[in-house]
């Protein structure tokens, strides 16, 4: 009797992922935690370990196969540790309050590998931790790089209050309305079929659901760059001999991490189900990556704690593993607010679509110089030559309303017009 391998649950609301490639082939012997296939999904490349000790049966799958979570994508012979998988049965006793009894290795095996990103399982290997025995307290049961630190040190599983169940709802009845047939579009002349995968695939679900759920309000806004600049290009060298590029990104994430503290709200997700704000205590801001293959949002972690050198340097390594697709599945979760920065394509005001289910967006364009009028003295004017960046803030109207708005920007424009904190965190 052949095992079935299929596509497990990765986390945080990934259900489908396209086949990048096989890493084994029929026939071939594999040990369990062995890397048997590279599955693309919306965040990041994965490598899938195997469940199973055993030798490869079939492959049902192919490279460029869109798969969902549950498919099953491989068979495994059945050999000798494997029949006794399948013919074991649990024994079943009484709880024994003075006796936590573990489960055996065999079922832990049954259950099919644990979700975790790679750069997780190299941790695990590193420090030696199994990681069937950590508690997972990521989204979707996904061990998390902190689970294996702490499992580590403290040499016990991770404690995590178990949620109360809650009743949902009864569905109400559907008001989707059903899309027009497409036309033959022969009739007119010649078309070219392209699969629409991978990345932008993924995006246009996330755009979809964005663009559905969220009521947007677009709010826009002049910021005088001029000192920022003169100081950025003093120290550019100097920050790129140590690895990192100081750009004018860095200083927005460095300015909405101070915004984001003045107005907690910002730093949120509407549970609608529950009727609640969840507002996030920590700040980890996504950025938003052009890439070859479409636009993918990194997260940097900890915003608020972290100097301009450091969030230059750490940026610049994220954003060029992400280019390469070396980038984790762990290192594209967990973000409470997101920039998009179209400047260095030359792009001035747009409006962005907020990176559900986030609240809030920033999009900063290119900046120029333009003339603008100043007040030298009461009543009195000139016109003088600043370097002038158009940032948009689009928000969430559910949760955030028009004047929530201008006091963000009104922050964020502070900080960047007049960096001295920003310039403080460099020492």
């Amino acid at each position: 009797m052949a095992r079935s391998f299929r596509l497990p649950d990765l986390g945080e609301g990934i259900h489908e992922g396209e086949v990048l490639s096989i890493l084994v082939s029929v026939g071939d012997e594999v040990k369990e935690g062995d890397p048997i296939l590279e599955v693309e999904t919306d965040k990041a490349a994965v490598e899938i370990p195997s469940p199973y000790i055993g030798t490869v049966r079939e492959i049902l799958i192919k490279e460029g196969d869109i798969i969902n979570v549950g498919d099953v994508l491989m068979t495994f012979s059945n050999g000798e540790e494997e029949e006794a998988v399948e013919t074991e049965k649990p024994v079943e006793k009484p709880a024994e309050p003075a006796e936590v009894r573990e489960p055996k290795p065999a079922q832990v095996r049954a259950e099919g590998p644990v979700p975790a990103s790679p750069a997780t399982r190299r941790l695990a290997r590193e420090l030696g931790v199994d990681l069937r025995q950590v508690t997972p307290t990521g989204p979707g049961g996904l061990v998390s790089a902190d689970d294996v630190r702490a499992f580590a040190e403290k040499g016990e599983k991770v404690e995590r209050v178990p949620e109360a169940p809650s009743e949902r709802p009864a569905e109400a009845a559907p008001m989707a309305f059903p899309v027009p047939a497409l036309p033959d579009f022969t009739k007119w002349g010649p078309v070219e079929r392209v699969p629409v995968r991978s990345i932008r695939r993924a995006t246009a679900k996330q755009m979809t659901l964005a663009w559905s759920q969220i009521p947007h309000v677009h709010n826009q806004e002049w910021v005088d760059m001029t000192k920022l600049e003169a100081f950025r290009k003093n120290h550019k060298a100097e920050i790129e001999e140590k690895g990192g590029r100081l750009t004018h990104t860095v200083f927005a994430m460095k300015a909405a991490a101070t915004a984001l503290k003045t107005y907690p709200k910002f730093n949120a997700t509407l549970d609608t189900e529950a009727g609640e704000l969840v507002i996030k205590h920590y700040f980890h801001i996504g950025v938003a990556v052009n890439t070859d293959d479409g636009l993918i949002v990194p997260v940097i972690r900890d915003v608020d704690r972290k100097s301009i050198v450091e969030l230059s340097i750490e940026l610049n390594d994220l954003v060029q593993r992400t280019r390469g697709r070396k980038a984790s599945l762990e290192e594209m979760q967990g973000g409470t607010f997101t920039i998009t920065n179209v400047g260095p394509m030359g792009g001035g005001f747009f409006a962005p679509i907020i990176n559900y289910p986030e609240v809030a967006i920033l999009g900063m364009g290119s900046t120029s110089m333009q003339a603008v009028v100043k007040e030298k003295e009461e009543n009195e004017y000139e016109i003088v030559p600043r370097l002038m960046m158009p940032i948009v803030l689009c928000i969430d109207h559910r949760v955030l309303d028009g004047a929530d708005a201008l006091q963000f920007i009104r922050v964020l424009k502070e900080a960047l017009e007049d960096p001295e904190e920003l310039l403080i965190t460099m020492i």
